[in-house]
Order: C-alpha cells, then sequence, then structure tokens
C-alpha cells in the first residue's frame, strides 16, 4: 500500500533543514568583523594577511570574556594561531603543521638516512631510519627532498597525510650511479661511496678536533693515508706522493694554489664549498692528471628560493656568505674572506706567522741586516651563479680571486747612514668556468664546460749587502674545454663518454739588477682527450662497478697514452663489503726546488712543464684491495695498496742533503695498508686510524740507486672523539706518527773540502711526532630566521715541540751546523658566525 505522507515528510525536513542553516548563518558573523569589534572593546589592534582569514565565520565570542580567553575561543575555532606583539599588537597566522615521514630506495626498501628535507627557510635530516619532521604551512609550503644518488622530489605540504607518517619513495637517479655505502665514515658528513671515494658534505658537516670551521683540506687529512709532513694543506701527501700530485678542482676548474698564509689556510672557502669528493685510487675516467689523488670541490648545484647568508669572524679573518634568490629561475652565491692582521694581531696569527718565518729570508735576511714593518695581508671572493631557463637546461657560472701579500723592510748601515729596502711576496690565483648542461630526456643528457686558471707566484728580494734586486715571476696559464655525455642504457647501466682539450702555459723568471742577469723561460703543452666509461649497478644495488678508459694525445710530444681506471664494489652476507680499485694516470706539470732561498724561502717550489727530456712526463699505476664490516655502529675497514710512480725529478723531492743541487730522473713505488675502526653511540663518535707506508725512490744516476722516500711515513696512527647535538659539539684528537726520513752528516768525518760529507740517504728519521686537538661549537641563538654559533679549538693544546725538517750546513771551522724547523706550537682560535 502506497503511503500518502512521504512526500510530504520530504518537504517538512527540508524546509526544518533550511530553518536552521538559515538562523546558524544569522548568528555567524566573518571573522574580519569579529577582529574590528574586539580592536574596539579591547583597544588591540591584529596584524594580519586577509587571505588568512577571509573564508572564517564563527560566532562572535561574549562580551564577558578576557582578551586571553577571546584569544583562545578564536584559536580552538579556526585553527589560527594569536600572538600578542608590541604597542597591543596581535599577530594572526595560520598554525604550522607537522609533516613527517619514512624515506626509503623505491626498488630496495632501504632506509635512506641523512637526506636533506628543506621547505624555506627550514630544513632537516633524516635520521637512521630515513625519518624525518619538520613544520610546514598547509597550504602554501613546498618541501623539498635531496638525497645524493636519487631524483629530487618536491611536494607540497598539503599532500603530505596529516597526523600520520607515511613512506616516500625516491627514485635512484639514472645518470649518477655512485651512492653512499658507509654513512658518516668519520663523523657525520664524511661518507664512503661505491666507487671508493670520499664525500664530506658541509651542509651536514659535524666538528673535527682543532677545527672551529670547516676547513676544506685539513679536514680530508683526517681520513687514513692522507697527512702533511709540515702540516700545511699545500704540502698534501696521498700514500707517500707531493702535493703536485694531487688534482685539485673547484667546481671542475683546476688549481695552482691550494692555501693561504702560504699552506696554513685552505684557500677555498667552506661557506660557499658544499661538498668535497677525495680519490685516492680508482678515478672515473673523466678526470685527467693527479697520478696520487683527486680533490674535487663542488658548490651546492641547485637553485634557491630564499635569501640566506652569514657572517663571521675568528682569530685570522672575517668572512661573509650570501645565497640570494635572482627571480624564480636564477640564484647567485658570493663568498669572502679578509684577513685582521691589518687591524689586530692574535695569538693565532702569531703562530702562524713564526711558523712561515722559519728559516726563510724573512727571519733572517743576513749578517747586520734587520728586518722590520712585516705585514701579510690575504683575502679571497668566490661566486657562484646558476640559471636554469627550462627544465631540461642549467647553466653555472663561477668565479675566484685569491691572494696572499708579504711585506718587510730589510735595513742595514753603512758607513753611518741607514739604509732600508722592501721586499715582497705575492701568490695569487684567478680563475673562471662556464658550464652547460641539458637533459635531452630521462636517459641522455649533455654537458659542455669551459674555464680559465692564472697562477702567480712572485718575490722581490732587496739584498742590501749586495745591492742588488732579485726578481723572480713563476706563471701558469691554463685553458680547458670538456665536453661530455650520459646516456642510461637503463637503470643498471649507464654510459659517459667525452673529449677534453687543455692547454697549459707556466712562465718562469729570474731577473738580477746587478750584475744584470735575466732568464725567461715560457713552455705551453696541449692535450686532446678522449674517454668512455660504463657504470652498472645490480638489482638489489649490491653489487656496483665503474670500468672506463681513457686515451691523451700530447701534441707537442707526439705521445699517446691509455689509461684504464676501475671501481668494483661488492656487498655480501648483509654486513660485509669487498672492493677493488685501480688506475693508470700521468700528469704535465710538476713543482720543483731549484734553490731553498727561491721566493724569498718561503714558498720556494715553483711549477714547470714537462719537456720529454730533463723533465719527463709523469706516469702512474696503482691498485687496492679493501675489505669493510658494517654492523650496529660499528665500521672495521681494511684497505692495502701498491702504487707505482715514474718520471718524477730530484728538485720535486725537495732533498736537503748531497742530492740537494742534483738533477736527475727517477721514480717511487709505495706500499702499505690503511686500517679504520669506527663506533658511534648514538650522538657520539669514536675512531681509529692506523696507516702503514713503505715508500722508497728509484734513481739509476744516483750513487745510491735505492733509498727510502722523504715521505716515507712508515707507521701512523689518530684516535678522535666527537659528539654532537643540535646545538653543541665536542671533539677531541690525538695524532702519532713516526718521524720523516732524514740524511745525517758522517760521525767521523763530518766535513770534507768545505761540504758536507753526508752518510746513506734518508736512513736516520726526526723524532716521532705527536699532536692533541680539542674544538668545541655552540649555537647560542636559535630564532626562527636568525641563529649564532661561537666555536673555540686548540691546536696542539700540549705545546708539543715537533721537528718537521732538518738540514745542515758547514761552517767556517769545519763543523756542521744544524737548523731545524718546527711545527705550529699551541695555536687557539675563536669563531663566531651569525646566520641569516
Amino acid at each position: 500500500m502506497k503511503t500518502k505522507f512521504g512526500p510530504f515528510l520530504i518537504i517538512v525536513f527540508l524546509l526544518a533543514n533550511l530553518t536552521v542553516t538559515s538562523q546558524e548563518t544569522e548568528d555567524s558573523t566573518s571573522l574580519q568583523i569579529i577582529l574590528e569589534e574586539i580592536s574596539e572593546t579591547y583597544g588591540y589592534r591584529f596584524n594580519y594577511v586577509f587571505a588568512t582569514i577571509a573564508k572564517y565565520r564563527l560566532t562572535p565570542p561574549s562580551k564577558e570574556l578576557n582578551i586571553k580567553e577571546v584569544l583562545a575561543y578564536l584559536q580552538a575555532e579556526t585553527g589560527l594561531e594569536f600572538s600578542f606583539l608590541a604597542n597591543n599588537f596581535i599577530a594572526i597566522k595560520k598554525a604550522p603543521i607537522k609533516i613527517c615521514g619514512y624515506l626509503k630506495d623505491r626498488d630496495t626498501q632501504k632506509s635512506l638516512p641523512y637526506a636533506t628535507i628543506q621547505s624555506g627557510r627550514l630544513s632537516t635530516i633524516s635520521d637512521d631510519q630515513g625519518y624525518f619532521e619538520l613544520a610546514g604551512n598547509e597550504q602554501t609550503e613546498v618541501l623539498t627532498i635531496r638525497y645524493i644518488g636519487y631524483k629530487n622530489i618536491e611536494r607540497e605540504a598539503h599532500l603530505f597525510p596529516k597526523n600520520e607518517c607515511g613512506i616516500i619513495y625516491l627514485i635512484p637517479q639514472q645518470q649518477q650511479l655512485s651512492e653512499i655505502v658507509v654513512y658518516d665514515y668519520l663523523i657525520r658528513g664524511i661518507d664512503q661511496l661505491s666507487d671508493g671515494s670520499y664525500q664530506i658534505d658541509f651542509s651536514r658537516f659535524g666538528i673535527l678536533p682543532g677545527l672551529t670551521e670547516s676547513d676544506v683540506l685539513q679536514s680530508i687529512q683526517a681520513l687514513p693515508g692522507i697527512q702533511s709532513i709540515n702540516e700545511t694543506v699545500s704540502n698534501i701527501n696521498i700514500r707517500g706522493g707531493t702535493h703536485d700530485q694531487n688534482l685539485i678542482l673547484w667546481d671542475d676548474i683546476k688549481m695552482y694554489q691550494s692555501g693561504h698564509f702560504f699552506g696554513l689556510i685552505s684557500l677555498f672557502n667552506p661557506l660557499i664549498t658544499q661538498r668535497v669528493s677525495l680519490r685516492k685510487n680508482g678515478n672515473s675516467a673523466i678526470y685527467t692528471d693527479g697520478v696520487s689523488g683527486t680533490i674535487d670541490m663542488q658548490t651546492d648545484p641547485n637553485l634557491n628560493t630564499q635569501f640566506n647568508g652569514s657572517l663571521g669572524l675568528n682569530f685570522t679573518d672575517v668572512n661573509g656568505f650570501i645565497d640570494t634568490p635572482l627571480g624564480s629561475k636564477s640564484s647567485l652565491q658570493l663568498a669572502a674572506r679578509k684577513a685582521i692582521s691589518n687591524f689586530v694581531e692574535t695569538p693565532t696569527y702569531t703562530q702562524y706567522f713564526e711558523r712561515i718565518s722559519q728559516d726563510t729570508e724573512l727571519e733572517n735576511s743576513g749578517i747586520n741586516v734587520i728586518n722590520s714593518d712585516k705585514s701579510f695581508d690575504f683575502y679571497d671572493t668566490s661566486l657562484r651563479w646558476l640559471w636554469k631557463p627550462t627544465k631540461k637546461d642549467n647553466v653555472r657560472l663561477n668565479f675566484i680571486y685569491a691572494s696572499n701579500e708579504l711585506v718587510f723592510n730589510e735595513n742595514a748601515n753603512f758607513n753611518g747612514s741607514e739604509v732600508s729596502r722592501e721586499s715582497s711576496l705575492l701568490q695569487s690565483s684567478i680563475a673562471t668556468g662556464l658550464q652547460y648542461q641539458r637533459q635531452w630526456n630521462p636517459s641522455f643528457s649533455t654537458s659542455l664546460h669551459l674555464y680559465n686558471s692564472d697562477y702567480e707566484l712572485k718575490a722581490i728580494n732587496a739584498n742590501i749587502q749586495n745591492d742588488q734586486r732579485f726578481l723572480q715571476k713563476n706563471k701558469v696559464s691554463e685553458t680547458g674545454l670538456k665536453l661530455q655525455s650520459k646516456y642510461s642504457i637503463n637503470e643498471q647501466i649507464l654510459w659517459t663518454n667525452g673529449y677534453q682539450f687543455i692547454e697549459t702555459k707556466v712562465t718562469n723568471l729570474d731577473d738580477v739588477d746587478n750584475p744584470i742577469f735575466v732568464r725567461l723561460n715560457g713552455d705551453v703543452l696541449r692535450i686532446h682527450s678522449l674517454f668512455s666509461e660504463v657504470g652498472y649497478s645490480s638489482k638489489d644495488r649490491n653489487t656496483k662497478a665503474n670500468v672506463g678508459l681513457r686515451y691523451t694525445n700530447l701534441e707537442e710530444f707526439n705521445k699517446h697514452l691509455w689509461e684504464p681506471r676501475l671501481s668494483f664494489n661488492q656487498q655480501f652476507l648483509k654486513w660485509f663489503s669487498f672492493q677493488i680499485l685501480g688506475e693508470f694516470k700521468h700528469q704535465n706539470t710538476s713543482q720543483v726546488i731549484n734553490f731553498q732561498n727561491d721566493f724569498l724561502g718561503i714558498e720556494k717550489r715553483r711549477w714547470q712543464l714537462s719537456n720529454e727530456t730533463d723533465v719527463p712526463v709523469i706516469t702512474s699505476a696503482q691498485g687496492s684491495l679493501g675489505i669493510s664490516f658494517l654492523k650496529n655502529g660499528w665500521l672495521l675497514n681494511v684497505v692495502g695498496f701498491y702504487k707505482e710512480v715514474d718520471g718524477i725529478t730530484a728538485q720535486s723531492q725537495g732533498f736537503q742533503n748531497q742530492y740537494e743541487f742534483v738533477k736527475a730522473i727517477g721514480s717511487y713505488d709505495a706500499n702499505g695498508l690503511d686500517l679504520l675502526v669506527r663506533k658511534q653511540f648514538n650522538r657520539t663518535s669514536t675512531w681509529l686510524s692506523y696507516s702503514n707506508l713503505n715508500a722508497d725512490y728509484s734513481f739509476a744516476t744516483l750513487p745510491e740507486r735505492n733509498f727510502p722516500s722523504i715521505y716515507d711515513i712508515t707507521h701512523s696512527l689518530t684516535f678522535g672523539i666527537s659528539y654532537k647535538t643540535e646545538r653543541l659539539g665536542l671533539a677531541a684528537g690525538w695524532n702519532w706518527r713516526t718521524g720523516r726520513p732524514t740524511t745525517q752528516p758522517d760521525d767521523a768525518i763530518p766535513v770534507i773540502d768545505g761540504a758536507i760529507n753526508y752518510g746513506a740517504s734518508n736512513t736516520s728519521r726526526l723524532p716521532d711526532y705527536m699532536r692533541v686537538d680539542i674544538s668545541a661549537l655552540y649555537q647560542i641563538l636559535a630564532g626562527p630566521k636568525t641563529k649564532a654559533q661561537i666555536g673555540v679549538s686548540i691546536w696542539n693544546i700540549l705545546d708539543k715541540d715537533n721537528n718537521i725538517n732538518n738540514f745542515y750546513r758547514p761552517t767556517l771551522q769545519n763543523t756542521v751546523n744544524e737548523f731545524t724547523q718546527s711545527s705550529l706550537g699551541l695555536t687557539p682560535n675563536i669563531a663566531f658566525r651569525l646566520f641569516f
């Protein structure tokens, strides 16, 4: 039976609903009007963006409430944040929401720790489980997730689930098969990659002993097998090699100068240098010279959408950095440093100045000659500009300029008259680079890179006693071009090919005014190279391999070089990995010392080009095997290596014995072991590293064909501990190594015919070296847009007097004087930095 009341009941229901809705609408008021009424009643004014409150309508609060109760009511009804400001103002803004998630590899489901997540000015890093948490804005904020070896993710905040932390899968980057296999190799920010290289990421860098700030080239010396026998960044020795045997790149520009203060401070500003890759062996075929190692520094490759910067001051310099967007498709980074020695002399400056002055013209210009008005200055400027006109095209422009200048007066009294002359030393570098990249499709990309790098070392030695002015110059000018393509055959195989052209010109000048003598030598060398490399990654990512070949034609010598390269990494039994590295390399430039007092005896090394007569092309071959165990914060890494380097000259080794002025061509071989044991406890990392090295020379034309290398540091031990929280960082380290080899005069007959009679070469050693360093960092201000930190460090806190070099000179009485050079003593440093 059909009911007659159905339509009637529906009509009644609709009318009732309309009545209720109409009543609610009449009772509710727009938030804007409510705020105006509150201003009249309570005397407060509101600061807000209209779009923030436009959509809200609600019942006005009771007038019996006080202002705090009114704001609590409005916040409960709208979800907006109300906060009191000065002068009776109240700010209204959208309440932040918690954005969280777990980052995982799409293919292997492995967690991805230490990824960078950024939202406007806020940023964080995922933890060991790939978890991150960040405050965001529900409507407008865009989060960017970056992780090396994976494609970047950009996602609006409102797309993240509320009150839930879901899984976010990152897709492996087909164009970059190398990935991190050991996180936090020593401390946070130092990682080991599958191609055998080590990467330092300064955006998440922890703290190392003895450093208040992130010195680029001091930081890499914390790794096993890398040290400096004279404590400088201009003499970094990788497995028995000299400093000039290291390829140093800054955004793919080859640099011929590496230090300020003539080697005591890194030339490269860490504020603009985001990542450093160190390769001791197994270099990719894309790299050219550097028979001992490669130090590849890179700026941030990503556009910045928000302005940020910093200002800093420490005991050596004042520095600044800005990173600013230039529209939506471009951004600019600019960093600068300037020594403060012109304004104040700090304990750090005093120690540094005394260190570089030892046994030089600066310390002693001769009998009855007094040096005065000593001044030193250094500064640098670095620039990186990015432009992305389309999603497929990227343009990068780089510029760097750095200078060191030392000036002093030599004073003497001749026949009752005071005579004063100025001596000086200038060391500078200027370089520019331009790179264009295009991603033609998801599988194929190309890049073109052009650069020019100039280096100059100039000294004026005013010799008062001989009424002589001695001018010396060493110049290097290099122009390079590299064209490179990458083709992803599939997600497992990447094929890289390219061509590289380099033209290098080296000029050396010696100019004496009394008697007049001028010697000017200039050499030019052009090389053409082709390279090809195949990278492979298994589906489970447990197997990684890179196999490459590089061909080089040395145009002037009609010489052809074929150089294979290999890196292989295999993970097995879940906790273990096995690694094989190998390479053949060459280099066409080297540094030599003609006389120990060249360039005032301070920076006495000069660059020279190979000529295939008395300066051959240096070639090398090396291989290494390594195994690692990683579990529960424990890391055990053992690497054995063997290296042969042929074509070195005696002048490039810095001999100060019977071979100091001998010209000879030879080789050296080095073999040894690098060992690291590291344990992490929550926020603490401890490590013990040991290196064993056996390095020997071979010179066929010298009386002693084989003898130990002066870089043969047989045993080296380092123990370190680092503790880091969000605001506090502490670190301490102990360094010990056997003394460097040295040659002593014969005990029975030390001098023959006015010349020192030396014993067997490099069979004695200096005393063992030992140093303890500490450092601390504390964030003293942490605001939403501004923060500040202060750092304190003490290098060689025990003030141990370490001998790092010695040499001998005969006297008129046919005896021998020994001269020793000491390391830095107790050297404090304090740094303050303001971020904005």
